[in-house]
């Protein structure tokens, strides 16, 4: 496709030939009525050799020459002269005058494109009055009323390039503006694409990581503390026979099938992420009222268990992760608190919820945590993850002889019927 800057090219480069050209033709049609006589006619002749010599010249030339150029300049000077020359012989040439509109910021510096154009205004002036010279005054006057009408067009053309112009640079601008924004937009959709390739690898291993947190955190609270408790059971059943004692060992041996067969089914609910078994068929407090009458049952431990608040069905992890609390802290006193009374209390607090464990066992330094939280490091850690899993926090308030308090603090979110 053709565009605009290769026609302004080859206009330039072919339109004084045929603008000299044609008149040429008007001006042998009307050599008679201008009264062109043979010697008008020959120096007629050389100009117009002359002007088409000049235009091949400048052909060659023009190609290797920077534009504006002294060069440019001398060729519009002797262009316009041999112009000049021609429609002072016969208006008709004048035709070919008008080349000097049309090349005057091509070819002149900024400070001669003004005198350049009025130069070429003359011309046409003096054309459009009938011919160079004018006769008499009245030629005179008709003269420079047409070059006032000429140079006032030049100026309205002037100015409405020059706002060409500027609307022009200022789209180059815009779009030079707007090419750079879509580079920089597509660097960060790519940057973006990349970071969302590496949050998806980020969020995979975060899940699996936390799933094995979870698992690891299941398997504690209910294998590990399953078998805690059939071993306890066992070495009772040790004792008792030795003792001769088999009604005693064949009651803790049913203890222990029960609390194996329960482990079991907890930790068969933990694979499929299930809820904790006490919470399959109750609520949070009935289920929080049993697991404890169960743990003092087990240990020979007097505890107790209190609501207070208005009890409100609660989102199932909510009540999942209150429920772990209170069996891990249960299986923390029964193994190193040595208590004799041990209190659990469920507080509803309008948008929050806490849960107390208290006993009045020997107690401990709470810095020292690897005294309560044993090997796997699931003991305070794991109750306080899990706590922090739904935006809640829990804290530990012990010393040496003065028992233990663990308070858990999570939101109170309802349960979606």
């Amino acid at each position: 496709m053709i565009t605009v800057e290769q026609r302004w090219g080859a206009f330039h480069r072919w339109g004084p030939y045929v603008l000299l050209g044609f008149g040429v033709l008007m001006s042998v049609a009307t050599s008679g009525v201008v009264g062109m006589g043979r010697t008008e006619w020959y120096v007629a002749g050389a100009l117009v050799g002359a002007g088409a010599a000049l235009q091949a010249g400048w052909g060659v030339l023009g190609r290797s020459r920077p534009e504006p150029s002294t060069a440019g300049s001398l060729y519009y000077a002797l262009r316009w002269a041999i112009a000049f020359g021609l429609t002072w012989l016969n208006p008709f040439f004048a035709f070919y005058a008008v080349a000097g509109y049309f090349g005057a910021e091509r070819l002149l510096p900024p400070r001669l494109v003004k005198p350049g154009l009025f130069a070429t205004a003359v011309t046409m002036a003096g054309s459009q009055s009938g011919g160079l010279p004018p006769g008499n005054g009245l030629g005179w006057g008709v003269f420079g009323g047409l070059l006032a009408v000429n140079v006032a067009l030049l100026s309205v053309f002037a100015h409405l390039a020059a706002q060409e112009d500027e609307r022009a640079r200022v789209q180059a601008v815009t779009i030079t503006e707007l090419e750079r924004t879509n580079t920089a937009l597509q660097q960060a959709m790519d940057e973006n694409a990349a970071l969302h390739a590496q949050l998806l690898v980020q969020a995979r291993e975060a899940g699996v990581a936390d799933e094995r947190r979870r698992l690891a955190a299941e398997i504690h609270d209910t294998i590990a503390q399953g078998l805690t408790g059939i071993i306890a059971q066992l070495q009772v059943v040790a004792g008792a026979q030795d003792a001769g004692n088999r009604a005693l060992a064949r009651e803790h041996l049913g203890r222990a099938a029960d609390l194996a067969r329960h482990s079991l089914g907890e930790a068969r609910r933990s694979v499929h992420n299930l809820s904790p078994a006490p919470l399959a068929d109750d609520r949070l407090p009935e289920a929080l009222k049993k697991t404890v009458a169960e743990w003092a049952d087990r240990t020979g431990v007097r505890a107790e268990f209190t609501v207070t608040g208005t009890a409100e069905d609660l989102h199932d992890e909510i009540e999942a992760t209150l429920l772990r609390i209170v069996q891990e802290a249960l299986s923390n006193a029964a193994r190193h608190a040595g208590a004799s009374r041990l209190g659990v209390t469920l507080s509803f607090m309008g948008d929050e919820v806490s849960l107390d464990v208290r006993d009045d066992g020997r107690g401990f330094d709470p810095l020292a945590t690897a005294v309560r939280t044993g090997t796997g490091g699931f003991g305070l850690d794991g109750m306080r993850a899990r706590a922090e899993r739904v935006a809640g926090a829990l804290t530990v308030e012990s010393e040496p002889g003065g028992g233990t308090a663990v308070s858990a603090r999570v939101p109170l979110v309802r349960h979606e019927h």
